[in-house]
């Protein structure tokens, strides 16, 4: 195929709005990898090398050997218990941005929703198949109660959903990180004391063919919830409702759509879903919480959300593929002697060419509609 033909028929698989949801994130992953190839090659490495070892230490290749009771698939299982709380809380974020609101507060949420349980249920000698569910639950209520609050806020008094999610995420801290350090401290590693076994999200050390797993039981249940959210959004009155209120609050309102109660909704649903990021984090791919620190996690699913353009699918695949970058990096730079922020230039040039979607769509419809508009001169 010519270079002029293989132009325009990208250019008209990037102009088919039916597929842009798609097609454009895909462009921006790829602009971000030629970008992050640049720069490998400017520190005097083998891109191609380096993306090999990335997947390797992620557990999507093989690795020329392993330790004892070690494999591909501990390495793969370990991606998804990674991946399980960022998985959660891009969802978070996006059911928060359909209502037209940004939620920043998911780490603070998450941490919440993570205390409540440890001190609730993570210390105590529950049978194990009440345990679980039981986190679960404590996790939805915290978090949808710290949602609510953040929603009540803004329909009532009118304050921006920003201010007040960044303050939770500072008392959060603070508060917290003071009874953990009180009461529930560990001398030795300095942050709380390991939950028990019974509680825990993450089956850990589980043995079967040779090998030691860590399996991680939230992951199921977020791909189950991502595919539930999608579906209350684009078939639901009350998702069709709260996306509306996102699009245009004063048409929604001219509608007699009750814009108060659907932001109010929004930030249960983005608060339970930040809780349930926070309990299979630190109740699940963690054991303990150290205070006085806010999970990262919260801070990356904005940026999840943005590449998976706020659809619960996309967020599914834009999740696995900041998780590998992340699991994988450490692998890479002992490997390819790659350092490890250059994972993060990687993750970076990602979110960076994912933020520009929206002028890649300008650019388009700009290129399609002069397009039309010599065809018409010619005419």
């Amino acid at each position: 195929m010519s270079a002029p033909k293989s132009k325009a028929a990208s250019f008209h698989l990037l102009s088919n709005e039916k597929w842009q949801p798609i097609t454009i994130p895909l462009f921006s992953i790829l602009l971000s990898l030629i970008a992050a190839s640049i720069v490998i090659l400017l520190i005097g490495k083998n891109p191609l090398g380096a993306f090999y070892n990335l997947l390797q230490g992620a557990g999507i290749l093989p690795k020329p050997s392993y330790a004892g009771y070690k494999g591909i698939l501990t390495d793969f299982l370990s991606l998804l218990n990674a991946m399980t709380p960022l998985l959660f809380a891009s969802l978070a974020v996006a059911v928060a941005y359909k209502a037209g609101l940004f939620n920043i507060g998911v780490s603070g949420m998450m941490l919440a929703a993570g205390f409540s349980a440890t001190v609730i249920i993570g210390y105590s000698r529950l049978n194990s198949f009440l345990a679980k569910p039981f986190v679960l639950l404590i996790g939805i209520i915290v978090g949808a109660i710290m949602g609510a609050f953040v929603g009540w806020l803004k329909y009532k008094f009118n304050i921006n959903e920003v201010v007040s999610t960044i303050m939770l995420n500072n008392i959060a801290q603070y508060v917290f990180g003071f009874f953990i350090n009180m009461y529930f401290i560990d001398p030795v590693s300095r942050q709380s004391r390991y939950i028990l076994d019974n509680s825990r999200l993450t089956l850990v050390n589980v043995e079967y063919g040779g090998l030691k797993m860590d399996i991680p039981l939230g992951f199921i249940l977020a791909i189950a919830v991502a595919v539930f959210i999608k579906f209350f959004m684009d078939k639901t009155v009350l998702g069709y409702e709260i996306q509306t209120v996102g699009a245009n609050r004063n048409a929604a309102k001219y509608a007699g759509i009750n814009v108060g109660k659907n932001i109010v909704l929004a930030m249960v649903i983005s608060g339970a879903l930040a809780g349930l990021a926070g309990v299979t984090f630190y109740l699940g791919y963690f054991s303990s919480i150290q205070p006085k620190v806010l999970s990262s996690v919260g801070y990356d699913a904005i940026a999840v959300s943005l590449l998976g353009n706020s659809n619960p699918v996309g967020i599914i695949f834009s999740s696995l593929l900041i998780s590998i970058i992340s699991k994988g990096s450490t692998y890479m730079s002992s490997i390819a002697g790659i350092d490890q922020d250059i994972a993060s230039v990687i993750t970076g040039t990602i979110l960076l060419f994912s933020a520009c979607g929206e002028y890649i769509k300008y650019k388009i419809k700009r290129s399609k509609d002069k397009q039309l508009e010599r065809k018409g001169e010619e005419a």
